[in-house]
């Protein structure tokens, strides 16, 4: 039986039998079985304990209890409709050129230490915990999205994926994207072509030809999920702050997983809602709690150890400079017909825009952070990196002095997924909250 997350209980209740899918998709259910109840019991102690949440949260609390359930059901029933299913890691795989042959795009695994040791079989130990995460999530077999994926996706973003990528190749049909490292004239042409490249394999994949009207409708699709989450950052600004950072975290992170569609129209609800609170000054941390901005790493579902550990302290996170976050959603693609080839190259310039960590120069980082501290009326920024993620440790030191520039607090933190360093990461925080007020 799955394992459902219910706020109005104080256990998780039993209530859909997904075994024999999960059996189908060869699972192991045993370790798939415990992994459920951390995460459940995780969820439960990390959201639903949260005082005066939004009503409108109940539905990404049902996807959340049902992530690895219900929507695994509808991915399946897509495949044996002849639609198909691909796996991604980054943000920079174009989800349009994916919608664009009626294909579904998932994220898959990560943010959990699971499958470490297995992992550190053909990856070295000092490795950074996200990488060993989605290989460690595969090799325990518990991640049910990349059993169920017909190709993944993965892209250079950094030297440790890259290498991973070959290792995982051999578990997992895999296609590469060469991301540029440099923003120049000629990264866009090699970057233009890697977009078209992927259309040409993702028709090959699919059966499907990639037309001009295909293309215009993901675009649109995609950029009415981007403009539903701008709305909801915008909201977010509002001092006493409607909605938790926690709360905000998991939108993002729900991004990911949920039928583009279906949650554009579930964030919009969400900010009607809290378009109402602002207006009643109804708030879920008090006005004058420190308001911080987090920029970094990503943070894969269910990575919410540095949210939850400010907002336990006091502190509220009122915006990410993340890929999880604003980087990732940021820029829109213009809605204007076009060919085939000019919406392709659009979509390419659209994404070539996110300024990584992995690019140099990356001056347009620290601009973008400073930018999202002034428009939220942040206090201080968090710079989040992994531990052994070399681009954004190395990235912290000159987000630092921008900040120092600027006489806005920072603190650097790095990381894993672990929950060994709570403790010191709490004194971290309670002692940067305290300078910040």
């Amino acid at each position: 039986m799955a394992l459902t997350i219910s706020p109005d209980k104080e256990d998780l209740v039993e209530q859909f039998d997904h075994t024999p899918m999960w059996r189908a998709l060869g699972l192991d259910l045993d370790a798939h079985s415990q992994l459920l109840e951390i995460l459940g019991t995780a969820y439960k102690d990390v959201f639903l304990s949260q005082q005066n949440r939004p009503k409108a949260m109940a539905y990404l609390d049902f996807v959340m209890s049902e992530i690895h359930g219900l929507r695994i059901r509808e991915l399946v029933a897509a495949k044996e409709k002849g639609r198909k299913v691909v796996g991604t890691f980054c943000l920079y795989v174009p989800e349009e050129v994916l919608l664009a042959v009626d294909a579904i795009s998932v994220g898959l695994c990560a943010g959990a230490e699971l499958g470490t040791q297995a992992a550190e079989q053909i990856l070295p130990r000092n490795t950074c915990a996200l990488i060993k995460s989605f290989v460690g999530f595969k090799l325990a077999k518990v991640c049910p999205y990349v059993e169920a994926c017909d190709v993944v996706i993965g892209e250079t973003t950094c030297d440790g994926k890259t290498k991973a990528y070959e290792s995982f190749a051999r578990l997992k049909d895999m296609f590469v994207l060469q991301v540029p490292r440099m923003k120049s004239p000629e990264s866009s042409t090699l970057w233009r072509s890697e977009v078209r490249r992927l259309a040409n394999r993702m028709e090959e994949i699919s059966g499907r030809s990639i037309t001009s009207e295909s293309l215009l409708e993901a675009i649109k699709t995609v950029n009415a999920k981007r403009r539903a989450l701008h709305r909801l950052n915008a909201l977010r600004r509002a001092d006493p702050a409607p909605v938790s950072g926690l709360d905000a975290l998991l939108v993002n992170q729900v991004q990911f997983y949920d039928d583009p569609v279906r949650l554009t129209q579930k964030i919009d609800e969400l900010c009607d809602e809290l378009e109402g609170r602002v207006a009643r000054h109804e708030c879920v941390k008090p006005s004058g709690a420190p308001r911080l901005v987090v920029s970094g790493c990503p943070m894969s579902a269910p990575n919410w150890k540095l949210h939850n550990l400010i907002e336990k302290s006091g502190g509220v996170v009122v915006g990410e400079e993340s890929c999880v976050g604003e980087r990732g959603t940021r820029n829109l693609v213009s809605e204007e017909p076009g060919s085939k080839g000019d919406l392709l190259d659009r979509i390419a310039d659209r994404y070539l825009k996110i300024d990584c960590a992995i690019f140099t120069p990356n001056d347009e980082r620290a601009e973008h952070v400073l930018d999202l501290v002034r428009d939220t009326k942040a206090q201080g920024v968090v710079h989040y990196a992994l531990q052994f993620c070399t681009p954004y440790q190395m990235e912290a030191f000159k987000l630092a002095q921008a900040c120092e520039k600027r006489k806005i607090p920072f603190l650097r933190i790095e990381t894993d997924y672990g929950a060994e360093d709570a403790g010191q990461l709490s004194t971290r925080v309670q002692a940067f909250l305290e300078m910040v007020r």
